[in-house]
């Protein structure tokens, strides 16, 4: 089971993101404060699970945490500010819609800009090792995977329903035939080397 906490008697936000490897569509990041005694061994990394038990874990997420929040920044935005500076960014956004204020943040990878005044640490792989990570990376995946199936609608032929934006051979076949969308991000390389 994953640990509950980076260090104890602290309200602790675990803060991730999903889609930066994404040729079209925003990108997502969630922050969760989960409580103190929280425990679920299905919970683990989002890459590690299916998109049904993703779902199951979204709704108890939700109704579980003490605070969750979600935020995305626009493919523009990304094109603006480059991908990770677009994501670290959608991070502090979800962090500053919480209701609750955290004494720390835990942060999935190896680098954050905060834009909050409250303390944050980086762990590495850590949507694999605190429960509170692995829950916003959960929110963020699942949240981002309706985005996306929903944007589909406007934008048919392109499979974002079920590739969700990623760099696949079916997407770039359809970026190929039917060209690019608002959505696509331009400063991504849309063109499948051969």
């Amino acid at each position: 089971m994953l640990q509950s906490y980076y260090r104890q008697g602290l309200i602790e936000c675990g803060c991730d993101e999903a889609g930066r490897g994404c040729l079209a569509g925003p990108v997502f990041a969630a922050a969760v404060i989960l409580p103190a005694d929280y425990r679920n061994e299905k919970l683990n990394d989002s890459k590690k699970l299916t998109a049904r038990q993703r779902e199951a874990l979204r709704a108890e997420i939700e109704q579980e945490a003490i605070a969750w929040a979600v935020a995305s920044v626009s493919n523009e935005e990304i094109d603006q500010l480059n991908i990770l500076r677009a994501a670290i960014h959608a991070m502090n956004l979800a962090v500053n819609q919480l209701t609750t204020k955290p004494d720390l943040l835990i942060i999935d990878g190896n680098r954050f800009y905060n834009e909050t005044d409250i303390e944050h640490v980086c762990v590495v792989k850590g949507d694999a090792k605190f429960m509170s990570i692995a829950a916003a990376s959960i929110l963020a995946k699942t949240h981002r995977d309706e985005k996306m199936a929903s944007l589909e609608l406007d934008y048919p032929g392109y499979g974002w329903s079920k590739n969700k934006g990623y760099p696949t051979a079916d997407h770039y076949k359809a970026i190929a035939e039917l060209g690019i969308t608002p959505y696509h991000r331009k400063t991504f390389r849309l063109v499948k080397d051969v």
